[in-house]
């Protein structure tokens, strides 16, 4: 896209599910301003990262989307300093965080200082006080650990002044040549002198909030199969949830308003899911937020793209390729995705590829995923086409009765799609003349509940007999003709009860 202010360009982006910010203080006036959008989508026609949007919706493909559909502001800034990014990581052991405020233009001013008060609870936790642009590690006394069962959160307020320097003055020449012969900046010496600085004659430039939660999730064995499985905070959590399409009738890409997102989430926890796989989608900030707020472990897929040619089928003996062109578009996506949603704790597993979408470079993209972010998971191929690459194999089943995945002993296995019983709805169907499909059809509601009780039956049975760490239920809603939700496409029925739905999937949430 080209947004122009005032007849003038004031920038550009090209990316269809990452937000991006311009500074448009030398374009505005006073009074009233113009602003111009111009957007160029392919959609299905090219390979860029799309989605489930096509130019000839049908079956598992959707009505394309373009423009822009995530939530767009503006805010006025100090022009002289202000905080663009924080980037806050619990350590593994959940008893500190590591923190970081960055500036919008980086400052070699010294007397620049952020101070960082932590809350819980309304109580103030810690203080600290430290240079910007630079990593620190902050403990956390009593930690409170956030999970679905307890989604605590920890407020952060971040302000950042300007002062007195509390680094050697060049006046203090010979204090100041000692400290940069022994110790050089941004190290511990550094950190120790700025926790101690003296705010009380400071100016307060900028102020920032937001929150954090304190959870770690690695690949383990079970204390009682030894089998691979998922472990947040150090035990084993059965991830069971619904693929998650977020498509509306009258939005399609953007939801309504912040209360369905909330409905919608509310809904899952109370039917007894602990997960929400986010498939082929980025969501707006606040899905993350009540996800946080609500606790819903989130697997978030890469909208995946690709041309016909690219489709790699589940019999193939290699991925296919892509050229330098589209691999740098896909890359540059992947990163921009996981700095956006780093801080959010409910987002636990990164789906790189999804079935054969397009899948390539699955061995160096999933390092490349490590490296950009070693807190999380990945599920390098959710179905399909396994290379031996992540944290767990993913198996799509949608049989009757799914089977067990194929383990190898060092990955956990889970289903990253099963189930999509059909059940069209009267009245409440999105186009009642195409045909409205389920990867089982049924027609009247004891029907449908028999066939979702067996399938939760069978995997009670796969956990306890083959080890299966998760399963993704498909889906939350119908989505134009596919009318395999649990609610229908315009959210006016809950096809399954949710307090019916909990007392099932119980046992599923059992420790042991």
């Amino acid at each position: 896209c080209v947004v122009w202010i005032n007849g003038a360009i004031a920038g550009t982006h090209t990316g269809g599910f990452d937000a991006f910010s311009l500074d448009i203080t030398m374009f505005v006036e006073e009074g009233e301003n113009n602003i111009l959008i111009a957007v160029s989508d392919p959609t299905s026609s090219g390979d860029q990262p799309r989605g489930k949007q096509h130019l000839k919706p049908q079956g598992i493909w959707y009505t394309a989307v373009t423009g822009i559909w995530q939530t767009v502001w503006l805010e006025q800034v100090p022009m002289q300093a202000h905080i663009e990014e924080l980037v806050i990581t619990p350590t593994l052991e959940c008893d500190a965080i590591e923190f970081a405020a960055m500036l919008y233009r980086p400052s070699r001013n010294p007397a620049l200082l952020v101070k960082v008060d932590i809350h819980f609870n309304n109580q103030l936790v810690t203080s600290v006080t430290t240079r910007t642009d630079r990593k620190v590690t902050i403990d956390i006394p009593n930690p409170q650990l956030w999970s679905p069962e307890t989604p605590n959160l920890y407020d952060v307020e971040v302000r950042l002044f300007e002062g007195v320097s509390p680094l050697p003055t060049e006046n203090d020449q010979a204090a100041h040549a000692q400290l940069l012969r022994k110790v050089p900046l941004r190290g511990a010496t550094e950190a120790n002198l700025y926790a101690k600085a003296d705010l009380s004659a400071a100016s307060e430039i900028d102020q920032v909030t937001s929150y954090f939660g304190l959870r770690s999730i690695q690949l383990g064995r079970h204390p009682d199969t030894g089998l691979p499985t998922l472990l947040l905070n150090q035990q084993p959590v059965f991830h069971f949830g619904p693929l998650d399409q977020g498509w509306w009738p009258d939005g399609l890409h953007t939801p309504p308003a912040d209360a369905a997102i909330v409905y919608e989430l509310e809904y899952l926890k109370s039917a007894g899911f602990n997960t929400v796989r986010k498939h082929i989608k980025i969501e707006p900030q606040r899905y993350y937020y009540h996800c946080d707020r609500i606790g819903l472990l989130v697997w978030q897929d890469m909208p995946s793209g690709f041309l016909p040619a690219q489709f790699v089928a589940p019999n193939d003996q290699s991925e296919g390729l892509r050229s330098s062109r589209a691999t740098t578009q896909f890359e540059l996506a992947l990163q921009h995705m996981v700095y956006q949603l780093h801080p959010h704790p409910c987002v636990v597993m990164w789906v790189l590829h999804n079935e054969g979408w397009g899948q390539f470079d699955t061995q160096r993209l999933t390092r490349r995923l490590q490296d950009l972010d070693p807190s999380r998971l990945i599920n390098a191929v959710s179905g399909w086409l396994d290379v031996g690459a992540g944290d767990v194999v993913d198996q799509h089943d949608y049989n009757t009765l799914p089977g067990p995945p194929k383990s190898d002993g060092h990955r956990a296995t889970v289903l990253g799609e099963y189930g999509g019983i059909g059940w069209p709805i009267e009245n409440h169907l999105w186009n009642p003349d195409i045909r409205n499909w389920g990867y089982q059809t049924l027609h009247e509601e004891q029907s449908v509940l028999a066939a979702y009780t067996a399938l939760t039956e069978q995997l009670i049975k796969l956990k306890v007999s083959s080890g299966l760490a998760g399963a993704i239920y498909t889906q939350t809603t119908d989505v134009e003709g596919e009318v395999n939700g649990l609610l229908t496409y315009d959210r006016k029925v809950e096809k399954f009860p949710p307090e019916w739905l909990r007392e099932l999937h119980r046992p599923l949430h059992k420790m042991r």
